[in-house]
């Protein structure tokens, strides 16, 4: 596997620990629609909540949560729908981000509950 890829699947895993540790119940892991990903689905409160997951070495040139682009964001958005008609959900839906610095010594998680809405 991958450095890059080996990052972000530690960087899944501590974020899913995370969300269980707070009381999210968690539905679905990396869930697709075509080429589209999901990387957490959970639910807490009467709330769909879907998790995109950035984790980095470091934050020297940014912090993660600034790679969620727009586009990023449109599809996160277009497979959230996806989900929640296929499996006939109308609950209000959130769009979180978890942040994560990953050092070999330490790690820093930072979750941004809203941190965009659908737009139209």
């Amino acid at each position: 596997m991958s450095d890059h890829k080996e990052l972000g699947t530690n960087g899944e895993e501590l974020a899913q620990a995370f969300l269980r540790n707070l009381g999210y119940d968690l539905l679905e892991l990396n869930w697709t629609f075509g080429k589209n990903e999901i990387d957490i689905i959970a639910a807490k409160d009467d709330q769909i909540v879907i998790v995109e997951v950035k984790t980095r070495k470091s934050n020297y040139f940014s912090e993660p949560e600034v790679s969620v682009t727009k586009s990023k964001q449109q599809i996160l958005v277009r497979a959230a729908n996806a989900y929640l008609k296929w499996h006939n959900i109308s609950d209000e839906t959130r769009f979180d981000i978890i942040s994560i610095i990953l050092t070999p010594h330490n790690h820093h998680i930072k979750h941004i509950e809203g941190a965009f809405y659908p737009t139209l």
